[in-house]
C-alpha cells in the first residue's frame, strides 16, 4: 500500500499494489501495520458493503458525533464513484474544504477518511458497489449529515445529479451559525 496526501490533513489517496500470474490477481485491501505508519490505530469494527443502481445517484454526506466519530477506508469494486470528504473539524485550518478521488473497480485506489470529516459519493456508472471499513459502531443518535448542495463547502460534482435520498435532502444547510448540526 502506498498512502498519497490528500490536500486536506490526515486525508489519504491509499494505492493499492496487486500481485498477479497466470492464475490472476491478489491485492491486500488492509494492513494494520501499514496503516499504522500513517498514524492509523483504531481497529475496524465493521466492513459495509454498497450496491447503488443509477449513475448520478449521490450518497452522503454523512458523518457520526463524537464520542462516535468514525473512520472510514473505503474502496470501489464495481463500476466507478467520486468519493467527496469535507472537513468538519471546526479548529482545522482546512475547516469546511473539501475534495474528492475517483475510485473505480480498475485503479487500484482507496480513500482514507479519518474522524471529523463528512463523506459522501456519486455514482459515475450505473451498478456500482463499494466496500467500506469503519472502526466505530453505527450509532444511529449521533449520525448526521450535510446536504449534498449546501452552498458553504459549495461541492462541485462531476455529474449532475440524477438521485438523493429523501434523508440526504433533509440535511440542514449549513449558515455561519451551523444551526441545526452539531460539529466536531
Amino acid at each position: 500500500m502506498k498512502f498519497l496526501s490528500l490536500p486536506l490533513p490526515g486525508t489519504y489517496q491509499i494505492e493499492l499494489e496487486p500481485r498477479g500470474d497466470e492464475r490472476g490477481r491478489f491485492t491486500r485491501l488492509f494492513c494494520a501495520k501499514e496503516l499504522a505508519e500513517i498514524g492509523h490505530v483504531k481497529p475496524i469494527v465493521n466492513v459495509n458493503h454498497s450496491y447503488t443502481q443509477k449513475a448520478g445517484t449521490i450518497r452522503g454526506m454523512h458523518f457520526q458525533n463524537p464520542p462516535d466519530c468514525e473512520v472510514k477506508i473505503v474502496k470501489c469494486v464495481r463500476g466507478a464513484i467520486w468519493d467527496c470528504i469535507v472537513d468538519i473539524r471546526k479548529d482545522s485550518p482546512t475547516f469546511l474544504q473539501w475534495t474528492g478521488v475517483e475510485l473505480t473497480e480498475n485503479n487500484h485506489r482507496m480513500i482514507y477518511v479519518p474522524e471529523g470529516f463528512a463523506h459522501g459519493f456519486q455514482s459515475l456508472t450505473d451498478d456500482v458497489e463499494i466496500v467500506y471499513f469503519v472502526s466505530n459502531f453505527y450509532a444511529p443518535d449521533n449520525e448526521a449529515g450535510l446536504r449534498f448542495d449546501d452552498p458553504t463547502p459549495n461541492i462541485r460534482w462531476p455529474m449532475d445529479v440524477t438521485e438523493v435520498s429523501a434523508r440526504d435532502k433533509a440535511h440542514p444547510l449549513l449558515n455561519h451559525e451551523f444551526q441545526g448540526v452539531t460539529l466536531p
